[in-house]
């Protein structure tokens, strides 16, 4: 049986090298939004798919970095009261928050996400736009994505929390 320190581990590695990967593109999107704005303004032309590139970019940020985000605690929280809490206390509120909070939402998501995907998929959607990036089902897949990582990152944050219960760890 694998140990619950390993499956944290490979959990917190996967949503680390996801999130360092997919860390460069905010580079590639500035890069990108910069010669957007200089061909415009400057040589008078522009590329609706250009355009979208830097906005799908933005899109994949967001949706499969947060895994790497919640990992590395940079979600907004509220510390008020949990940063004055023992290490068992704040090991309880991260359990209850994943089962009552993060899961439920992640799962609500998933649920509404999951039909809007499979349709973008089974049409091969593209952009509405002329001109515009053909496979915006791709972009659509960051949806369950986001979840399977968001949600992965939370059985972390709860085997972290019962470790701590359990007095092998410090959180």
């Amino acid at each position: 049986m694998i140990s619950l320190p390993k499956v944290i581990a490979v959990i917190d590695a996967v949503n680390d090298r996801v999130g360092r990967a997919i860390a460069w593109l905010t580079l590639l999107m500035v890069l990108t939004a910069v010669t957007v704005a200089l061909l415009r303004y400057v040589f008078n032309i522009g590329f609706v798919w250009m355009q979208e590139s830097y906005i799908w970019m933005h899109g994949f940020v967001f949706m499969l970095g947060a895994g790497y985000a919640l990992l590395h605690g940079s979600h907004v929280r509220v510390d008020v009261f949990y940063a004055g809490f023992s290490a068992r206390r704040r090991a309880w509120v991260d359990i209850l928050g994943v089962l009552f909070l993060l899961w439920p939402l992640v799962g609500l998501i998933g649920y509404l996400g999951w039909g809007y995907t499979q349709e973008s998929w089974a049409r091969s959607e593209t952009s509405y736009q002329a001109g515009g990036l053909q496979a915006i089902y791709v972009l659509k897949a960051a949806i369950p994505l986001f979840c399977f990582l968001v949600g992965l990152q939370g059985v972390s944050l709860a085997g972290r929390a019962v470790l701590v219960l359990k007095g092998g760890h410090d959180g």
